[in-house]
């Protein structure tokens, strides 16, 4: 299995038949690497998962999607909102659910942030903001918290799905920073492998990952911190 991150939040998993990107804001991401295209990144993709409806997770999925025919998972709201910018195929989901989409298993969970789009200057409501669970047969459990604080019920997420590999987001101001970060990973999870992100993207976030190593004292070496546009073999 292949994980690649862009910058931000996105990621794009490579396993069997599956091609998956998570929250691909690539357009206007300072991390996405300049010698890279969204088109280059589209190619292959089988599905697009998003975590909630902020425009820095949303990003080019619907031009992604109407370019490859990907399935989209998402909440039932962005679902529905996707629709009316005219994608068909969809798979909605919410907190709790598990759907089998042939390759893998995707879950979404809880997250403690919000979810909107901004239009016109106004807010649209795009449902409850999620973490994703996916699950590949013979392969480990990623989990990508999506934009949250740190909160008791990952104690559950953790019996329940055995994570193995957990996408962090470290940036402070809108998620955890990192000392709650390096708690949540500690306290709740035991993670093979820890990829730290959304952080650095913007001048407000915290710019890179030292508070989060150093927080993480000795399970430092669990920590993957990629550069945007790298991959790792997990």
């Amino acid at each position: 299995m292949k994980l690649t991150w862009y910058g931000h939040s996105a990621f794009k998993i490579e396993t069997g038949e599956a091609s998956i990107l998570i929250d691909p804001f690539l357009t206007g991401n300072p991390m996405f690497p300049a010698d890279l295209s969204v088109e280059q990144v589209a190619d292959g993709v089988t599905h697009v998962i998003l975590t909630h409806g902020h425009d820095d997770h949303i990003g080019d999925s619907i031009e992604i999607l109407k370019s490859t025919g990907a399935l989209l998972t998402a909440n039932f709201e962005i679902c529905m909102w996707a629709t009316r910018q005219g994608i068909e195929n969809i798979n909605p989901m919410n907190s709790g659910g598990m759907v089998d989409t042939g390759s893998f298993r995707v879950g979404m969970v809880r997250a403690d942030h919000s979810s909107s789009k901004q239009t016109d200057g106004e807010a649209i409501y795009l449902g409850n903001p999620h973490g994703v669970i996916v699950e590949t047969p013979g392969q480990k459990v990623i989990y990508h918290m999506g934009d949250t604080d740190i909160f008791s019920d990952m104690a559950l997420i953790n019996e329940i799905y055995r994570p193995n590999i957990g996408l962090v987001p470290i940036g402070d101001r809108f998620t955890m920073g990192g000392k709650t970060a390096a708690m949540a990973c500690q306290r709740f999870f035991k993670f093979d492998t820890i990829v730290p992100c959304h952080y650095g993207t913007f001048p407000i976030l915290d710019q890179n990952t030292d508070t989060f190593l150093s927080a993480m004292g000795e399970d430092s070496s669990k920590v993957a911190a990629v550069s945007p546009g790298a991959s790792i073999e997990i």
